[in-house]
């Protein structure tokens, strides 16, 4: 599998250049910190599995440390701050270096704040009103949440035709089984999902298992996509 996206992700400098890469890469792993001393080690199991990019979840008491360090250490590594639930967590994301926010539903004030202060965002959205707003703020990229839950694969088959311009990250229930279903959709720029990360192998701080799960990911999606 050739790597030759690895080297510029560290050297990108606008919004469309990160999606270019996300969309190159075709899959964006859901991070979670259990402890901040997981920062590094859990990058680098990214890069050397050719998935060079975290989305990190404020899902735990690590997140903000935890992208600093990335930032700092291991800044071949996209950053992408995840699960953002107000402006304050935005803030703080992007002052960690999180060149990205994702918002796990369509929270107008983040979204505003993003477009605002020219930051990527990928707000969530389920259902065409959520998309509507996406839309009418000049967004035409957008997170999928829950994927399986509101009809997958379906459902965004069924929303290529009234959002044509519109391209999405589904998230929630991809894992390694379903995700070429996903990535096969021309609607679809890239999957995100936990799968890259496996639990036991972040909680065993196997590396090389992390690593070898982000190939598999990758080849998943490039195969879908061939």
């Amino acid at each position: 599998m050739s790597t030759a996206i690895l080297e510029p992700v560290a050297t990108l400098t606008d919004k469309q250049q990160y999606i270019d890469a996300m969309a190159t890469l075709g899959v964006v792993p859901l991070v979670t910190l259990n402890t901040v001393d997981e920062a590094i080690p859990l990058a680098h199991a990214l890069y050397e599995g050719g998935v060079p990019i975290a989305e990190v979840t404020f899902r735990s008491e690590a997140a903000l440390a935890g992208m600093a360090r990335i930032h700092d250490y291991v800044p071949e590594v996209m950053l992408i701050a995840g699960t953002v639930h107000s402006v304050e967590q935005a803030r703080q994301a992007v002052a960690a270096g999180c060149v990205g926010i994702v918002t796990p539903s369509f929270d107008e004030r983040v979204v505003d704040w993003c477009l605002d202060s020219d930051v990527l965002v990928l707000p969530g959205t389920a259902v065409p009103s959520d998309i509507e707003k996406a839309y009418d703020r000049g967004l035409r990229y957008a997170k999928f949440f829950p994927a399986e839950a509101y009809g997958g694969v379906k459902t965004l088959k069924a929303l290529a035709g009234p959002f044509g311009e519109m391209k999405f990250l589904p998230t929630g229930g991809v894992n390694l089984k379903n995700v070429a279903d996903y990535a096969a959709l021309k609607n679809v720029f890239a999957v995100g999902g936990s799968f890259p990360v496996p639990s036991a192998a972040q909680k065993a701080q196997d590396w090389n298992a992390v690593a070898e799960a982000c190939r598999s990911a990758r080849e998943a999606v490039a195969k879908a996509r061939a």
